[in-house]
């Protein structure tokens, strides 16, 4: 089992920047992706973001050239870094883990980008 901690999300005014971090705890294997996924209201949660161990990063093109994301492997933490966010990036996010074909996925926490 794998355990997810996001933090971070709040409310921003519209071109403001917000940091979202996560923290996977229990087993974690030495090969594994982390991401960021997101779901509006009565929106399909969709993909923002995600960084293999490697360091291979995959990005929705809807922000591209604005959110970056890392990581820390020895911290086992993911970070997503959401610069000149818009309304429509209001979401909750949630921060997902995955190894070995098994997805583990966090409780979400909410951005809201509003002014």
């Amino acid at each position: 089992q794998v355990q997810l901690e996001e933090s971070g999300g709040g409310l921003v005014q519209p071109g403001g920047s917000l940091r979202l971090s996560c923290v996977a705890s229990g087993s974690i294997s030495g090969f594994n992706v982390l991401g960021w996924y997101r779901q509006a209201p009565g929106k399909q949660r969709e993909l923002v973001a995600t960084i293999t161990i490697g360091g291979i990063r995959n990005f929705a093109d809807s922000v591209k050239g604005r959110f970056t994301i890392s990581r820390d492997n020895a911290k086992n933490t993911v970070y997503l870094q959401m610069n000149s966010l818009k309304p429509e990036d209001t979401a909750v996010y949630y921060c997902r883990y995955g190894a070995g074909g098994r997805w583990y996925e966090g409780q979400g926490t909410q951005v809201t980008v509003s002014s």
